[in-house]
């Protein structure tokens, strides 16, 4: 059920089992894995799920820029008193205002709000090309530092090829030299022209879930994006600007019928990018 706030609308999603998840038809698996509408125009859409405690949203300011408001899932007074906050903007140039400071973020910019912080706000800079930060957050038990990484100075990870078609480029934007956080780890991810295929050869980990954000897509361009135990997956279509939830148990891959771009985040036991268990091409069904 949704619910609602001055300027937020949230909802919450349940964790759902692999046993589970085997069982449901297309409909269903949406309802539980598939998040749309997250950018509308003037709200933050908030998806609260019990993956971890992740929070997965976004926000849209226009012409008056949106505070982050507490919401009942939480059960804090203020949003961040005991989490901490990714804001990645995918949209035109906008500005992220933390207790009075102000922090400019392009295109593909992200900042990384710290547990603690009372005051946020979300603003474009032109309401007809107006930002869309995509929102992540996850319980913290300690306060790191506000900062921003531009995406020039994230660190990036030139993998794959033509051939195989899943010619990409991995930018991390929290590593050991990057923003220092609790739990939440977020990158970004584009595939070169030509290539369509993410995550393949596929992994899990069950120590941590993980959300993807596809975007970049067309308006009749949709990623195929794979999902369930190693042997026994089922797919979602989604379209431009729709996130997926993924479970530790879960495999996370996708094919598009273009190349795009995509957002990985997680939140668990570690921040470790190398802590997976590799699914061999072979074990998939």
């Amino acid at each position: 059920m949704t619910q609602s706030l001055r300027n937020t609308e949230f909802s919450s999603r349940f964790a759902i089992d692999p046993a589970t998840g085997a069982a449901m038809g297309t409909d269903e698996l949406r309802h539980n894995f598939h998040i749309p509408d997250l950018f509308r125009p003037g709200l933050v859409s908030l998806t609260y799920t019990h993956y971890d405690r992740m929070i997965v949203g976004g926000a849209l300011p226009t012409d008056a820029p949106l505070a982050l408001e507490a919401i009942k899932p939480t059960g804090t007074k203020a949003f961040l008193d005991r989490r901490e906050l990714i804001a990645v903007n995918i949209g035109g140039a906008g500005a992220v205002t933390v207790e009075g400071e102000r922090f400019v973020l392009g295109a593909r910019d992200m900042i990384y709000v710290g547990m603690g912080a009372q005051d946020v706000a979300f603003a474009s800079d032109d309401a007809n090309d107006p930002a869309k930060y995509y929102l992540l957050s996850a319980p913290a038990h300690q306060a790191h530092p506000t900062r921003t990484i531009q995406i020039g100075d994230a660190k990036r990870l030139d993998l794959g090829s033509r051939e195989t078609s899943n010619e990409r480029s991995i930018f991390q934007f929290v590593h050991p030299e990057g923003a220092r956080t609790c739990q939440l780890v977020v990158g970004m991810t584009q595939l070169a022209t030509g290539s369509v295929w993410n995550t393949m050869p596929c992994h899990v980990h069950d120590r941590r879930s993980e959300a993807y954000l596809y975007f970049g897509l067309a308006e009749n361009a949709c990623v195929f994006h794979f999902m369930g135990e190693p042997d026994e997956t089922r797919h979602l279509v989604v379209r431009n600007e729709e996130a997926i939830l993924s479970p530790g148990w879960s495999i996370h891959s996708g094919a598009g019928t273009s190349n795009y771009a995509f957002i990985w985040a997680m939140a668990g036991d570690n921040v470790d990018y190398t802590d997976v268990d590799p699914v061999g091409m072979g074990d998939l069904r």
